[in-house]
C-alpha cells in the first residue's frame, strides 16, 4: 500500500510538471508574437509585471523575516514554560524542535504562495510523504508518544528502582524512545517507551519510606508471648526501624499471629524503614531470627503429616468355619 501511494504521488507530480512545461512554452510563444506585433506595449506590460513581482518578492521576504522571528519567540516561550515546570531537557528539546520544524514548513508554504506560486501540489506531496513516513514508523511514533508522556508525567526518573514489563532494575537513562534499566546482576535492559508507559510500573523508589514484612513459622506449642516479645525486641534493637512518632507516614513495628498453618504457627512481623535501608534490614532480620529464636527455646517446624492405621479385618462366624 505504501508503494502504491508513493507511485501515485510521483505520477501526479510528473503530470503537474508536464502541464507547467507546456504552459510555459505557450506563454513564450505568445510573448514572441506580441513582441513582433507591438514591442513598446509588450515591454511596458513586461515592466509592469516585473514591478508587481518585485513587490511580491519584497512582501514574501518580509513575511519570512517576521515569521522566522515569531518562530524563535514561540520556541523560546516553550522552553521557558517547560523550564518553570522543571521538565526533562530531552522532552523540552524534542517539543521545541517539533514545533519549530512544523511552523517553519508552514512559513515556507505561506512565503511561496505569496509569490503567486500554486502550493497545492507541494501540500499534496508533503501530505503523501507524511502519510508514508507515518505508516512506516508507526511503532516508532508510538514510542515517541510514550516517551513524551513519561518525560511529562514522570512515573519514574533516572536512579529509581522499578519493576516493569517483567524486568526489575535501576533506571539508568530515559530517552524519547526507550528506557534503559540495569538489573541487580548488571544486565542492561532496553524497554520501548510505548509498551512501558502502557503497562504497569512498580516504582520502589518513589516514596521515602517502605514497610518490610516477614512471615515466620514456629512449631505448635510455642509460648506466643515469648515469641512475640523476642521478635519485637529484635526489631527495637535495630536503629533502622522507624516509629510513628519520629517519622510521618510510618507506623510502629508490630508482631501478630496471622495464621495457624498445617505444620506451623505463622507470626507476621511488620516494620517501616527508609527505602535505602529496606534490603539491608530485610536480610539482617532474617539472620537474627534464625540465630536468636533457638537460643530462647523456640524451634522452627518441619512439614508434618499424621498417618493413622486401622485394622479393618473382622472375624465372622462364616470366616471362622472356613478357617
Amino acid at each position: 500500500m505504501l508503494i502504491h501511494i508513493l507511485q501515485a504521488s510521483a505520477q501526479q507530480e510528473e503530470e503537474i510538471i508536464t502541464s507547467k512545461v507546456d504552459s510555459a512554452m505557450l506563454s513564450l510563444q505568445h510573448f514572441a508574437e506580441q513582441m513582433s506585433s507591438n514591442p513598446a506595449e509588450t515591454l511596458q506590460g513586461l515592466l509592469h509585471q516585473f514591478i508587481q513581482f518585485g513587490i511580491k518578492v519584497v512582501v514574501a521576504i518580509l513575511i519570512y523575516i517576521v515569521g522566522a522571528w515569531l518562530i524563535k519567540r514561540i520556541r523560546k516561550m516553550i522552553v521557558t514554560a517547560f523550564d518553570r515546570k522543571n521538565a526533562d531537557k530531552t522532552l523540552v528539546s524534542f517539543v521545541a524542535s517539533l514545533v519549530s520544524i512544523t511552523l517553519t514548513a508552514l512559513l515556507i508554504i505561506i512565503t511561496i504562495s505569496t509569490l503567486g506560486i500554486n502550493t497545492t501540489s507541494i501540500a499534496a506531496l508533503l501530505a503523501a510523504g507524511g502519510m508514508a513516513i507515518g505508516m512506516a514508523l508507526s511503532g516508532t511514533v508510538q514510542n515517541f508518544a510514550g516517551g513524551m508522556m513519561i518525560l511529562a508525567f514522570k512515573p519514574f526518573k533516572a536512579g529509581d528502582f522499578i519493576e516493569a514489563q517483567g524486568y526489575t532494575g535501576t533506571v539508568t537513562s530515559v530517552s524519547i524512545v526507550s528506557t534503559n534499566l540495569t538489573t541487580t546482576d548488571n544486565r542492561c535492559i532496553i524497554i520501548p517507551n510505548g509498551a512501558l508507559f502502557n503497562g504497569n510500573i512498580d516504582n520502589y523508589s518513589r516514596n521515602p519510606i517502605r514497610r518490610a514484612s516477614w512471615d515466620i513459622g514456629v512449631e505448635y506449642g510455642t509460648d506466643s508471648a515469648l515469641c512475640t516479645g523476642t521478635l519485637m525486641e529484635l526489631l527495637k534493637t535495630d536503629p533502622r526501624v522507624l516509629s510513628a512518632s519520629a517519622t510521618p507516614g510510618a507506623e510502629d513495628p508490630s508482631v501478630v499471629i496471622s495464621k495457624l498453618g498445617d505444620s506451623a504457627v505463622i507470626f507476621t512481623v511488620r516494620a517501616w524503614v527508609k527505602r535505602e535501608d529496606y534490603w539491608g534490614l530485610l536480610y539482617d532480620y532474617n539472620r537474627k531470627v534464625y540465630d536468636q529464636l533457638p537460643k530462647v527455646g523456640i524451634q522452627f517446624p518441619f512439614p508434618q503429616m499424621d498417618v493413622h492405621l486401622y485394622d479393618n479385618s473382622v472375624t465372622t462366624p462364616d470366616t471362622a468355619r472356613k478357617a
